[in-house]
């Protein structure tokens, strides 16, 4: 599966290991940055690239996404046609008793394209775990989640 990445300096450590068990898993990974650890760098610019290449091929591509809580680089993702971006901050931060929950029905249900991870509330196993299966889930495509997208694909706002 080929998969866009980006990060701040916030998830930089933590996103370099990633790229390297993805491509170890046989995924083509395109990283959009940081490239280097820079405290001073600000996540849209790392956060962008990767909404613009998933905004093109949304049903094929993926993305992922690190910031300090994935919530900002959530919101800039969003902003581009066809990603549906989801931040996951992990299972201390879960009130059900299955955390993974959050993450398999933002792909079956929501068919989430981009992944948006909080570098602060993370371990690197609770990443891996997370990132493994959301790409192992599916989209069911199921008629009420498409017409639920449907919906949301509708929405037009004039800037």
């Amino acid at each position: 599966m080929k998969i866009f990445i980006g990060t701040d300096h916030a998830g930089y450590v933590l996103k370099e290991k990633l790229v390297t068990s993805l491509k170890g898993e046989g995924h083509e990974v395109i990283d959009k940055g940081a490239y280097t650890y820079d405290e001073h760098d600000d996540y849209p610019d790392f956060v962008i690239p990767v909404g613009e290449a998933v905004s093109k091929d949304p049903d094929r591509v993926k993305g992922i996404i690190i910031g300090a809580t994935g919530q900002g680089e959530a919101i800039a993702a969003n902003k581009f046609p066809h990603v549906r971006a989801v931040v996951y901050y992990g299972k201390a931060n879960c009130v059900v008793d299955d955390e993974a929950d959050i993450i398999v029905r933002s792909r079956e249900h929501n068919n989430s394209n981009i992944l948006s991870l909080g570098a602060r509330f993370l371990t690197e196993e609770e990443m891996m775990s997370a990132v493994d299966l959301w790409l192992k889930t599916p989209y069911t495509g199921t008629e009420r989640h498409v017409r639920r997208l449907s919906k949301i694909d509708a929405i037009k706002i004039n800037e």
